[in-house]
């Protein structure tokens, strides 16, 4: 009866293994794709705020600068700062 049960033990084990692995692997999945979507929007994100970033500066320098006023000097005299 004792061999019976040890090897019951061992397929258990093995079967046990199995599962992990596939675990391991599954999860590595996942983390890749996480990687690439969250480093996908950033890229986007990024790409976006820039772009906003050019079209106000432009806005700005055209629309509200004075004569040989920086865009900087511009954003800051019409926020109020000093």
């Amino acid at each position: 009866m004792f061999g019976i049960e040890e090897k019951n033990e061992k397929i258990a084990n093995k079967v046990t293994e199995g599962y992990k692995k596939i675990e391991n692997g599954v999860v590595e999945g996942y983390k890749k794709i996480e990687n690439g979507v969250v480093g996908g929007y950033k890229k986007i994100e990024k790409g976006a705020v820039d772009g906003f970033n050019k079209v106000s500066d432009k806005m700005i320098e055209k629309l509200f600068a004075k004569e040989g006023e920086t865009v900087e000097d511009a954003k800051k005299r019409l926020n109020g700062e000093k």
